[in-house]
């Protein structure tokens, strides 16, 4: 055996979420293949993430050496930064009337909040902004529709990486609102709201 530290690591961090996420999923309707309750997509995403979880873990056990860079101690500091920030917002907002403490908001605004601040540092960046993005999808999906859900979320990862040129963001965005249109709303029939609800 060829142990492969970073792939390991990976698939650990992979069916380590991937089983929280099924279990948080729990709370959700699943329906059927033919009429999907709110849980079915999330759930095939979770197994799927579990299945590449476990392909990552068997590759990693023979396709290396390969050992993980040491971490700056900014890149450190801002990741502990970020867990203990993210902890006091989700906190902060369980506590709050209205909005924030409804659901898993707060778990969604402490986990936006704990991405953006670990986010700072560049090296960060790719993996934090994206999952904030993810994060940020997930908060404002009911109260601000598909639409704009999409719109927040593709532009926030799109700073995850420099190369993004504004006029393909904006042909990211068209086409992702077009297609989750087509497929979830007006195929599946998923019942999201698609515009602000005012």
């Amino acid at each position: 055996m060829k142990l492969n530290a970073k792939d390991l690591i990976s698939a650990g961090l992979l069916m380590s979420f991937a089983a929280v996420a099924l279990w948080l999923n729990l709370d959700h309707t699943l329906g059927s293949a033919r009429r999907m309750g709110p849980g079915y997509m999330p759930m095939l995403a979770f197994w799927i993430l579990m299945g590449l979880g476990g392909i990552t873990l068997v590759l990693g056990l023979f396709n290396g050496p390969d050992p993980i860079e040491t971490w700056t101690p900014s890149e450190v500091w801002f990741l502990i930064g970020g867990a203990a920030a993210g902890t006091v917002a989700g906190l902060a907002a369980a506590r709050m009337p209205g909005f924030a403490s409804v659901g898993w908001n707060p778990l969604g605004i402490g986990l936006f909040v704990g991405c953006m601040v670990a986010s700072i540092v560049p090296s960060w960046r790719p993996l934090f902004l994206v999952s904030g993005a993810f994060t940020l999808f997930g908060i404002v999906l009911e109260p601000l529709g598909l639409m704009v859900a999409i719109s927040i979320s593709v532009i926030l990862s799109s700073f995850a990486d420099k190369t993004h040129t504004p006029l393909g963001v904006a042909g990211l965005v068209v086409f992702l609102c077009v297609l989750c249109w087509a497929v979830f709303i007006y195929e599946l029939d998923i019942r999201v709201p698609v515009w602000p609800q005012f």
